[in-house]
């Protein structure tokens, strides 16, 4: 069964190093810990009961709680999937940025790097345009490319 871990934002993979080191000092039934770079101040964890879950997290720092009710794996395989934004925007789109130093700019692409995150972007409205590589999650596509 998969449990959910609230810990303190930015301190998940402390978190998990915490509960791994108690885990193995312990010989807690625990098969898994999950730090997902999405969900920031949660930790996923298979156990085979709640107690155990309990057992875990009590008394170590930046842990915050845990929710009494397991996950299904289709509830897992919904809350880890990555939608992957750089494999809808393509060269020539323009994007308006939704978050990040960027944010509430628009911008024409001007190269979608499909393996990593990343767009090479003009904005528009500056006076002088120049190339800027950002994460593709960033930004949303507001006009696609003419084909």
């Amino acid at each position: 069964m998969y449990y959910i871990i609230r810990v303190t934002s930015s301190q998940e993979r402390i978190s998990a190093d915490i509960l791994q080191n108690k885990i193995e000092k312990l010989g807690l039934p625990v098969n898994a810990i999950v730090v997902s770079e999405g969900m920031r101040g949660y930790l996923i964890i298979e156990a085979d009961s709640f107690n155990t879950i309990k057992e875990l997290i009590q008394d170590e720092p930046h842990m915050k709680g845990a929710l009494p009710t397991p996950l299904s794996e289709e509830e897992l395989d919904k809350m880890l999937a990555v939608k992957s934004t750089v494999q809808e925007i393509g060269s020539g789109d323009i994007v308006e940025f939704v978050s990040g130093p960027f944010k509430g700019y628009k911008a024409k692409v001007i190269k979608a790097e499909k393996g990593k995150d990343e767009i090479t972007v003009e904005l528009m409205d500056v006076a002088v345009p120049i190339p800027v590589t950002t994460k593709a999650s960033a930004a949303k596509i507001i006009q696609k490319q003419q084909s």
